[in-house]
């Protein structure tokens, strides 16, 4: 069985009204790496447009839509109420 230890899983809110989910989520493992967020792939190369088109359409609440992927090294999750899970692996 896979163990991640808690201090390993760093959780973030999304601003879903906000443009551009995916630049959010560079700017987040940005921080968490330590550098800027323009020396990381860019993030449509992993995820195109999904998380765009998760906040600007939601899903109807009771169906806990959760869109996970890997970027730069951290398995992310990323529901549709703008909650994000980063997890290094």
């Amino acid at each position: 069985m896979d163990e991640t230890p808690d201090d390993a899983i760093v959780q973030r809110q999304l601003q879903t009204s906000a443009g551009e989910p995916a630049v959010q989520v560079a700017e987040i493992v940005a921080e968490l790496e330590g550098t800027a967020a323009d020396r990381l792939d860019p993030t449509y190369l992993h995820v195109g447009h999904i998380l765009d088109h998760l906040f600007s359409n939601p899903p109807a609440p009771e169906a806990q839509v959760e869109i996970t992927f890997t970027y730069e090294g951290y398995r992310i999750t990323v529901g549709q109420s703008g909650r994000a899970q980063f997890v290094k692996v």
